[in-house]
């Protein structure tokens, strides 16, 4: 089947799924999380197979731990969608109502954003993960994985269509393209498709980005920072640092660039040093940096570069203003946090750090939908539109505009003699609609 036929396949059915009810799409969950443990001994057989495929081919392997979807992995993903069956249902929420005139009633109101385009590479968890979250938020999609996890995606694409089948939700509403040239026809179907959602390698996301008029939601880069102010606890500070780069290296919010204030320098490298050592973690640093324990030498490219391995360069500033300036000149403006104790100094950094998130005494590792309690996410987004930073149910949806209204003419309210609009904030009556 080509693209164009999937999509419009899918858009048949998300106009069905729009108007699925709560119960309806929480047990359609419920049957997918069932159908992914019964067939869990079969999802692993398929994605060995393309685990030993990639490493044959001499694949990276911060991509190699991306690709692996077994034991753990499928449980936690299991456990993503019971959080997000928990999750009140976005769709038919009113943001807002208004009293136009008396029997004139507007109301802004959550509705799904329609047909969502999917692209990632060695992700399988991915592809479950958006699909709970595109299903629970009344979407359809089309899902592009990369072609070294093409077993495993074909497997867990079939049993979820299979099972919210079974469960009554509309057929073809999940679609799943798999070579290069479906993702470049993807790219042309604005018609179609409502939402691009990429998930990879910088190249691959800014590829997306440049070659479709389709809305991205996204990042490109994950160039995150620490900064260790003059006031931090240094302990403290050694363990953040640690935690945020080393408990798993090859992931956007894992830490590449950390600032250190020049008054805590001289007392913090050397323990901070010590412990990458310990982790087998290669520092790169600015010349300050170096003369106060041995690493190697820090360019200017490393300032822009998300590592995805244990490598963190280090730089060490005069000023929280500098840490500032240099976050926002070379950051990408996903997560960047600071150690500090001083609230105001932190809370002042929150303020001006131009990124998605910002945080004060914790691990970058927790710009996560899952720890920010979204059962899940389909990404992180950097961008300044609808949603930012980890996307979960509400970033997949949009809102429209209800006015209910009994026969009134925009005639009656124009020119000298018109009615006066009364715009009056109201509360409606209830918070969800269509549930």
């Amino acid at each position: 089947m080509r693209i164009e036929e999937m999509a419009i396949q899918a858009e048949k059915a998300q106009i069905k799924c729009a108007v699925l009810s709560t119960e309806e799409k929480n047990r359609a969950l419920s049957y997918i999380v069932e159908a992914l443990k019964k067939n869990e001994t079969l999802i692993c057989e398929e994605n060995q197979k393309d685990m030993v495929d990639f490493e044959k081919a001499g694949g990276a392997l911060p991509l190699l731990k991306r690709l692996k979807f077994q034991d753990e992995k499928i449980a936690a993903t299991c456990r993503g969608l019971e959080d997000v069956k928990k999750l009140p249902d976005p769709v038919g929420r009113v943001i807002g109502a208004r009293l136009l005139d008396e029997g004139l009633e507007l109301r802004q109101v959550t509705c799904p954003i329609g047909l969502i385009g999917m692209i990632f590479e060695s992700r399988p968890d991915a592809l479950v993960q958006i699909a709970g979250l595109t299903l629970k938020s009344g979407n359809a999609v089309i899902l592009k994985g990369g072609s070294e996890a093409g077993r495993t995606n074909r497997l867990l694409s079939h049993i979820i269509a299979e099972a919210s089948r079974e469960a009554g939700v509309p057929e073809g509403w999940i679609q799943l393209a798999e070579t290069r040239e479906d993702v470049k026809e993807m790219l042309s179907l604005s018609e179609h498709i409502d939402l691009l959602i990429p998930r990879g390698s910088n190249e691959f996301v800014r590829y997306i980005m440049t070659n479709t008029s389709i809305p991205v939601l996204g990042h490109a880069d994950g160039v995150t920072h620490m900064y260790v102010h003059s006031s931090a606890d240094a302990e403290m500070a050694v363990e953040l640092v640690d935690d945020s780069k080393n408990q798993y290296v090859a992931v956007c919010n894992a830490l590449e660039t950390l600032l250190v204030d020049g008054a805590i320098a001289a007392r913090f490298i050397p323990a901070l040093a010590q412990r990458m050592r310990e982790r087998g973690t290669e520092l790169r640093g600015c010349p300050r940096a170096r003369s106060y324990a041995e690493m190697n030498e820090a360019t200017e490219e490393d300032w822009r570069t998300e590592y995805l391995e244990a490598i963190l360069s280090v730089r060490v500033v005069d000023s929280l203003d500098e840490a500032i300036e240099h976050i926002n000149t070379y950051g990408s403006g996903h997560t960047d946090a600071i150690v500090s104790a001083d609230a105001e100094a932190a809370e002042y950094f929150m303020n001006m750090v131009d990124s998605a998130g910002v945080f004060w005494n914790s691990s970058t590792r927790f710009a996560d939908g899952y720890r920010y309690g979204l059962g899940a996410e389909v990404g992180i987004s950097t961008n300044k539109i609808h949603a930012r930073g980890p996307v979960g149910l509400d970033g997949l949806c949009i809102y429209k505009w209800k006015l209910y209204g009994q026969g009134q003419k925009v005639a009656d309210y124009t020119g000298p003699e018109g009615r006066p609009f009364l715009h009056k904030d109201i509360t409606s009556d209830s918070g969800q609609e269509g549930v």
